[in-house]
């Protein structure tokens, strides 16, 4: 599964850059990082508020990290 932003970049660097562009990977792998932490500290904020609230939800990752490896890295 793609993200949003790695559909986004992805139609960006089609459309105008240059392929070699140093500054341009620098700025992809920015804001790559950017998401990944922000999906990884959604998904321990909803694990969070399910453990407070006594919710009972069966998860298939251990942590975070598991979970966004999982469901995010699978064609890298």
């Amino acid at each position: 599964m793609k993200t949003a932003m790695e559909l986004a970049l992805a139609r960006i660097e089609m459309l105008y850059i240059e392929k070699d562009s140093i500054h341009w990977e620098m700025f992809k792998n920015d804001c790559m990082e950017k998401e990944k932490e922000q999906i990884i500290d959604a998904f321990e904020s909803a694990r969070n508020i399910q453990d407070s609230d006594d919710i009972s939800i069966t998860y298939d990752w251990v942590n975070a990290d598991e979970y966004y490896n999982k469901t995010y890295n699978q064609n890298k």
